[in-house]
């Protein structure tokens, strides 16, 4: 039997996807009998809830695995299939977390059509404000109302006009394969390091 290739280093081991997932498919699914779309299967493996948008997965992340999964042929989509398993638990709570993982999708659009002002500007905001939330890491009421207003604003549509870029690639879903993996590979090891337990040492300094 050949050995199983080791981890990347510094990643988490992914868990395996059980056998009984859906058929994948592109787009929302009324039903599991009518096939999953990677969301939608990362949804079952973490809550056994059937939906698109599950509570362990990073908003952010999880459009974009959303979009990749709706784009690429069936052969790829496929081979996306076993990152439902980390999919399900890749929420990190770093508020910078969101525009960055933005700002790598248009970067990734800005090596298909360098030349795009529009695009350089969108990276360029969406790393400002990655920065200047590594230096507020406070999730008051407040702070969720912005993070949330960016998202559904300004953050969505640059990642819509990035894949839409990236779509345009003659190798797309290549492209958005490798994009996806090494997005999903961060956000769960972003989401294990915030999950590992303080030192006593800190602890006792924060009591």
């Amino acid at each position: 039997m050949p050995t199983p290739p080791a981890p990347e280093p510094g990643r988490p081991p992914r868990a395996e996807v059980p056998d009984g997932l859906p058929v994948p498919g592109r787009f929302a699914h009324l039903h599991p009998d009518d096939g999953a779309c990677l969301m939608e299967a990362a949804s079952l493996l973490a809550t056994g809830r059937f939906t698109d948008r599950p509570p362990g997965t990073h908003p952010v992340l999880a459009a974009l695995a959303r979009a990749v999964n709706d784009s690429v042929d069936d052969a790829t989509r496929r081979a996306l299939w076993p990152l439902a398993a980390d999919l399900a638990d890749a929420g990190p709570a770093d508020r910078a977390y969101g525009p960055l993982l933005v700002g790598t999708v248009v970067d990734a659009a800005r090596r298909v059509r360098p030349g795009s002002r529009r695009l350089e500007c969108r990276s360029a905001a969406c790393h400002a404000r990655a920065r200047r939330l590594a230096r507020a890491r406070t999730s008051t009421a407040p702070a969720r109302i912005a993070d949330m207003l960016w998202w559904h604003g300004p953050g969505h549509h640059a990642l819509e006009h990035a894949l839409r870029v990236l779509l345009s690639a003659p190798d797309a879903d290549q492209r958005l394969s490798r994009l996806l993996r090494r997005a999903v590979t961060e956000a769960r090891v972003r989401t294990t390091r915030e999950q590992e337990p303080l030192p006593a040492q800190a602890l006792s300094q924060r009591g």
